[in-house]
């Protein structure tokens, strides 16, 4: 037994792990709760596994974690942060962390400069960069802050002035200065694409504990295998990237748990519904992946512009308390659901315990549930019905009816029929398929930038831009010959002279090698 994937995900709930083959097969998966410090529930729910399957056997360990999002959510861990923009005179009316939550910008705001430089949408320079200026906020940071975000206009199209900023920084503050460039993070749009620096820089510390918090695990369970971080799209980032680009792992639980509905169903189009012990996700597959956010992206109070997936969530989940017909969560027991639930010999009536009322789970001791009367199970089963109904509807882009993938620990929530939907599927390893998600990632690479169809055919950018796409991928580890191209957008751009289009192309392929990534100095450029 060689080619073992083992997959990793951390949810506020439970601690979830997979074992996938080289087919693709399940061979064994475990769930333990949760616990205060994420990595004893990692190395508790690996230890499991290791009870089935040879250490040695196992290729990569992937991990999916919340722990960035909780530490932006809950204002805890973060690094502060020295900002730098490219872009003056034409954008100091707006400041940076202009619009930030004051709390979250009390937390992470150091020194802030806006200085002259950046480029035009088609990467040519708009003035030279200051590179004095450069040099003086390098030293107005020492002994300041422990970040430093930089962000020039237009970097995408050509992140030079980014790059010559920070071998400035390096150079006053030393080589192992922490420098986000916003080109490497973040998408156009120069307000959304320097919130995305800021905030990947204020989780450099949060990056390194989860890295440094899995490699632990793993050696401490004598486990030799590359590790990776799964990314906001359902791919990999090789650890070592993810202490560089931590913002780029924030949404990875519940699309992990999107892969792995695509992987247990076979589908390529479909509505997944991911019931958990909190909160349920609601996303939409398109090609097998989770449809991207067409829309800026509030994190923790902050506009950004990750390419994040399009999800609905909502405070209902198997632990959610019910008080009364009318007076349903948002509060949940949490991890506690195995000691505070009815059906386990607790106090606290939750969903899990209404779930078991009705008929739809075996869970527990089903005659505790006794308690509530059978009114308010059908009055409850009812309400979530209908929540679970109305959002379908919301996540849908077309009035038509798709299959709904019922994953998740709490998907027994989840009526057999739901107004809406085709039908409802459920499949063995449906709880654990955020775990599986993530053991099934591939190596991708994305390109987004603007073209200008008149200078060149429309064709030929679109095969600049996805032959560009492909080497990304390969350059983070996937096999060259099984890359495949899964999404181009082209976007008109209105009011730009020479057919400006925005183009976003993305490539995956199964991982074959550790994969390192392209360096930023390999970044296309226009």
């Amino acid at each position: 037994m060689t080619g073992l994937r083992v997959g990793i995900d951390v949810g506020g709930t439970h601690t979830d792990a997979a074992a996938i083959d080289g087919k693709g097969g399940v061979l064994a998966w475990h769930k333990t709760a949760t616990t205060p410090d994420p990595f004893d529930g990692i190395t508790t729910v690996l230890a499991q596994l290791l009870e089935t399957i040879p250490r040695e056997a196992i290729e990569c360990v992937v991990l999916g974690s919340t722990h960035p999002l909780n530490a932006i959510v809950r204002r805890i861990g973060l690094t502060r942060v020295g900002a730098l923009r490219l872009a003056a005179p034409a954008t100091t009316s707006i400041a940076p962390f202009a619009g930030w939550p004051a709390d979250l910008k009390d937390a992470v705001c150091g020194p802030v400069e806006v200085i002259g430089g950046g480029h035009e949408y088609d990467g040519t320079e708009i003035g030279p960069l200051d590179e004095d200026a450069v040099a003086t906020f390098a030293r107005s940071c020492q002994g300041v802050v422990e970040a430093i975000a930089i962000t020039g206009v237009s970097s995408p199209a050509n992140p030079a002035h980014e790059l010559r900023a920070r071998a400035i920084v390096a150079g006053i503050l030393g080589d192992d200065a922490l420098v986000t460039l916003g080109h490497q993070v973040g998408g156009l749009g120069l307000l959304e694409r320097e919130n995305s620096a800021i905030l990947n820089s204020a989780l450099t510390s949060v990056g390194r504990e989860v890295v440094e918090g899995l490699d632990r695990a793993l050696a401490g369970l004598g486990i030799e295998a590359r590790s990776y971080l799964t990314q906001n799209d359902g791919t990999l980032l090789a650890a070592k990237d993810a202490l560089q680009k931590p913002i780029l792992t924030i949404a990875s639980g519940p699309t992990n748990s999107m892969r792995g509905a695509a992987h247990l169903s076979g589908l390529k189009d479909a509505i997944v519904v991911d019931v958990g012990g909190t909160s349920t996700d609601f996303g939409l597959l398109v090609d097998g992946f989770p449809r991207a956010s067409a829309l800026a992206v509030d994190i923790g109070g902050v506009r950004t512009n990750y390419r994040m997936p399009d999800l609905i969530s909502i405070a209902l989940g198997g632990g959610t308390v019910v008080k009364a017909a009318d007076q349903i969560g948002p509060d949940s027991v949490g991890h506690r659901l195995v000691t505070e639930a009815l059906v386990f010999g607790g106090a606290t009536a939750t969903l899990t315990d209404v779930s078991v009322g009705a008929g739809r789970a075996q869970i527990g001791d089903p005659n505790l549930a006794d308690a509530m009367s059978g009114s308010l199970v059908d009055a409850v089963s009812g309400w979530v019905d209908a929540q679970i109904a109305t959002n379908i509807d919301r996540i849908k882009v077309a009035r038509v009816n798709l299959p709904v993938i019922a994953v998740g620990g709490g998907a027994h929530l989840i009526a057999d029929e739901i107004a809406g939907a085709s039908e409802v599927l459920r499949f063995e390893h449906a709880t654990v398929a955020n775990a599986i998600g993530a053991a099934v990632a591939e190596a991708q690479g994305t390109i987004d930038r603007v073209f200008a169809f008149d200078e060149s055919s429309r064709e030929e950018c679109l095969e600049q831009a996805r032959t560009e796409a492909r080497e990304l991928a390969v350059a983070a580890g996937a096999a060259r010959e099984l890359v495949r191209i899964v999404e181009l957008v082209e976007i008109p751009l209105a009011y730009m002279p020479n057919a400006a289009t925005r183009v976003v192309v993305k490539a995956v392929g199964p991982a074959t090698s550790a994969g390192s990534g392209p360096s930023e100095d390999q970044s296309p450029k226009k």
